[in-house]
């Protein structure tokens, strides 16, 4: 049984707060001494940084698209585990989800599935006595979703908060937070939104810290425990990634990490080490060689493209990459690692792996996708079928090689990506937590090397 505390924070759109007020909470919470675990609704990699650096753990995603609507409470009891809350940041507006698909992977849906009350952030920088009206759609649209409560956001003035307090006070439901605004607080945001962590260090302490004391001094935290404790426990099993490796050493797995290669999901990492494999992290910015004893290579998404001519400078690093590969290593790269692997980005030079140059566009490719293996790889055997999500804007030429990665059947129908060797290279980012037989084919190719 899962009874961990729970708030789910939504919004009724984007842009409303949630990431300041659900971070807050976190950290706001973690500084009373509380186990705080931090969720985040859907793909996004760059909020659950700032969620673990509010709590000290690290930030989960709950993807009902693609990891299933079965997985979203087991992946939420393995990392809620001995906690003592449970905040989920939501995304988008409350009912949004996937494209054309209903609720699916909504911050409704997931919340539905936790069985977890929803607070409702408000910007309510532009209205009044409107507000009334727009929580009331939101609370009753569907009765499945419990909203237990309101946080205004970017309230204006003492006389403004008094005016949203009397609209809201026929609605039932109760004012849990008013905050005023604070541009101190602003985390700074470019391409495909919110800077990470990783590239902000010190300022990104400092932005947590305020976001925790400004949701401290302006939220009723006793009552936003107690509606967390409303929710019931849940039958669901927890998520596990054990898994009977064979027998001998464990090949070592290095995978990138710094500010160039953020992204990550933090069950890949959990899957490979239960798979046998010793996972170590290493930087492509800072380091001039591969961990001792790589046999095999995972580089994730992040922005190489912020980091072209650094990269490019790290020529020893690039030399082991290209010649790890050639040798047949199994290496795994999604977006960003395509891009590293590729002959240039924005006419730097990377590692030359594969015969195609990136570049930076004015067009976003941002969406959730349906794919099936073309060929086998250390990473799937051909007729895999796998759910994941593109975000970037870059421009891969030629977008696919001889053999391609991946057969894309959503929203339209093309190849894409690299196989060769032992590379797998795409754009798409996946789930492994969905297909954990994926980490547990690329550590036993590493073995075999």
């Amino acid at each position: 049984m899962v009874s961990t505390p729970r708030l789910v924070i939504a919004a009724p759109a984007s842009n409303s707060g949630k990431t300041t007020v659900a971070t807050g909470l976190m950290a706001a919470f973690a500084a009373r001494g509380l186990a705080v675990s931090p969720h985040k609704v859907g793909p996004d990699y760059i909020d659950p940084g700032y969620h673990s650096l509010a709590t000290g753990r690290p930030g989960r995603n709950l993807d009902a698209y693609m990891c299933g609507t079965d997985l979203i409470a087991p992946l939420f009891a393995h990392g809620s585990a001995g906690c003592d809350l449970a905040v989920v940041e939501g995304v988008m507006g409350l009912y949004d989800g996937a494209s054309g698909q209903g609720e699916l992977a909504s911050t409704a849906q997931v919340a539905k599935l936790l069985r977890a009350p929803v607070v409702l952030v408000v910007d309510a920088s532009s209205q009044s006595r409107s507000v009334a009206a727009l929580v009331h759609g939101f609370a009753s649209w569907d009765p499945q979703v419990r909203i237990g409560g309101v946080i205004l956001n970017k309230v204006a003035s003492d006389r403004h908060e008094a005016l949203l307090r009397d609209a809201l006070d026929e609605s039932g439901l109760p004012v849990l937070g008013v905050l005023r605004r604070a541009p101190q607080v602003a985390t700074p945001s470019r391409h495909l939104g919110l800077v990470p962590v990783a590239e902000r260090q010190g300022d990104a302490v400092d932005a947590v810290r305020a976001m925790g004391e400004r949701v401290r001094a302006g939220c009723d935290l006793d009552a936003l425990m107690a509606l967390a404790r409303t929710a019931p426990a849940l039958a669901d099993e927890a998520w596990e990634p054990a898994y009977a490796p064979a027998e001998g050493p464990r090949p070592v797995v290095a995978v990138a990490g710094g500010a160039a290669f953020t992204f990550a999901y933090a069950e890949h990492a959990e899957l490979l080490t239960a798979a046998g494999a010793e996972v170590v992290v290493f930087d492509p910015l800072r380091d001039e060689k591969l961990p001792v004893g790589t046999a095999g290579l995972v580089i994730g998404g992040g922005f190489p493209e912020m980091y072209a001519p650094e990269l490019a400078a790290n020529e020893p690093l690039r030399r082991a990459v290209t010649e790890l590969a050639l040798i047949g290593a199994p290496v795994a790269a999604e977006c960003a690692g395509l891009l590293y692997l590729a002959r240039e980005l924005d006419g730097k030079p990377m590692c030359g792996v594969l015969d195609a140059t990136a570049r930076m566009s004015e067009r976003l490719t941002l969406g959730y996708r349906q794919a099936v293996a073309v060929s086998d790889s250390p990473l799937a055997a051909a007729g895999t079928r796998m759910r994941g999500h593109e975000f970037h804007r870059t421009v891969l030429e030629p977008g696919a090689g001889p053999v391609p990665a991946w057969g894309m059947h959503q929203p339209e129908r093309r190849v894409e990506g690299y196989v060769q060797r032992g590379v797998h290279a795409s754009y798409l980012h996946t789930h492994w937590a969905a297909s954990p037989e994926v980490a547990r084919r690329f550590v036993e190719h590493c073995r075999a090397r």
